[in-house]
């Protein structure tokens, strides 16, 4: 226990960072849908989010560096709380998704500081068991998340201050912790043309991992509301979107660390075909047909990314490790950037079945491009070991890199 309980004021901020900025998006598409706001106007505060992550991600190492770890957690905390209680105030959803970018400024910025810090705290030997704790208490958060949906009232001014208080709660534990701040780590230089360079398969893979995960996130409640589930049952289906994922990780890193990786992509992708097949297709499903068949998506797409990341690590020197995550979730973000509007203009067009249809098609692109890469390059002789990846920030590249020189 004596690991955890030195990293409990860390984890305790993530946890509120997480129950804080995992509910609002969920809750943003079921108010917007009470609003009246169009589907592509939801997808759109979707991207906004994804578009402040990315910025966050760029900003956050340069005004660690100038104001020191603490003071940008309470600066990057400060923005999302002001985005959340700001949503009551001005309804309308251009305003809401400058308050979208600010929660991404706030989920990156503060993700970076928290890495930086563990980054700095860490040994060879507590760095397995330290960050085997810091991921659960990053999954177990976003479960709890999603199920705050069914206990939030939509468009209610109460739902959003709540999340703002979580929000500000995320404060305490770090700025009151009698911690000494780390050196501030230098930036890693974003190369989004190295992740090319070291597998062009791991990129699509880590793209068609953002088109899955974030287009179904901060969508599927609209997707939800539209095959008429309640709002406690959407937030039991995103749940089980992230209970399947969670699962998925011990058994899928066993493939992967046994199997040619691209065969892996290559099946997970089908198998992510045939859960969206379904989804779209069977209409008589039951509330629990639909939470198992989330579970089934879950379980095949969310450890897309981390197998990517391991294939593309497998072909990159020690040197490269940190500015190839750095690359990968570059283009992670840029994914996600653009799934949630997609998807939903989508879904305007041809109604709540268009969502999986698109993911559908992106994991079949997979499927075709991971058999034309297999004729094109032979499997690396020098294997990493899988590592479940967070989407986190830039920086989660130097708390993974000495963990896949392992082998």
């Amino acid at each position: 226990m004596r690991l955890p309980l030195s990293f409990a004021a860390l984890f305790l901020s993530i946890i509120l960072l997480q129950l804080s900025s995992g509910g609002v998006g969920p809750l943003d598409a079921l108010s917007g849908f009470v609003l009246e706001f169009s589907t592509a106007e939801i997808g759109m505060l979707g991207s906004a989010y994804f578009l402040g992550f990315f910025i966050g991600c760029w900003l956050a190492p340069r005004l660690m560096g100038a104001v020191g770890h603490a003071r940008a957690f309470a600066g990057f905390t400060s923005l999302g709380a002001m985005g959340l209680i700001g949503h009551m105030m001005v309804i309308d959803p251009y305003a809401w998704g400058l308050m979208r970018v600010a929660t991404g400024l706030c989920v990156a910025g503060c993700y970076t500081v928290i890495e930086a810090w563990l980054q700095a705290a860490v040994t060879n030997e507590t760095r397995g068991r330290a960050m085997g704790a810091y991921r659960f208490a990053d999954m177990g958060a976003s479960l709890a998340a999603q199920l705050l949906i069914g206990v939030l009232e939509p468009a209610h001014y109460v739902s959003y201050n709540l999340l703002a208080l979580l929000c500000c709660a995320a404060l305490l534990p770090v700025t009151l912790a009698n911690t000494r701040q780390p050196e501030t780590p230098s930036a890693p230089r974003l190369r989004p043309g190295l992740a090319w360079d070291k597998s062009p398969l791991a990129l699509a893979g880590v793209i068609v991992a953002a088109l899955s995960s974030a287009s179904f996130r901060m969508v599927g409640p609209v997707y939800g509301t539209g095959v008429g589930l309640a709002a406690d049952q959407i937030a039991v289906f995103l749940a089980s979107f992230v209970a399947g994922g969670a699962l998925s990780q011990v058994p899928v890193g066993w493939l992967a660390d046994r199997y040619d990786r691209r065969w892996v992509l290559i099946w997970l992708s089908v198998a992510a075909i045939l859960s969206c097949a379904i989804t779209a297709t069977v209409t008589d499903l039951g509330t629990g047909g639909i939470l198992l068949t989330a579970a089934f998506f879950g379980l095949t797409t969310f450890p897309i990314y981390s197998v990517a990341a391991a294939h593309a690590h497998d072909f990159a020197s020690s040197a490269e490790r940190v500015e190839l995550s750095a690359a990968l979730m570059f283009w992670f973000a840029t994914g996600a950037i653009a799934a949630p509007y997609l998807a939903s203009v989508l879904m305007d067009l041809y109604g709540p079945p268009a969502l999986f249809a698109m993911i559908a098609f992106g994991h079949a692109l997979l499927v075709l491009f991971g058999l034309i890469r297999m004729r094109a390059r032979p499997v690396s002789d020098r294997r990493t070991p899988y590592i479940y990846a967070p989407r986190t920030s830039f920086v989660i590249g130097r708390l993974l890199s000495k963990a896949r020189d392992r082998r």
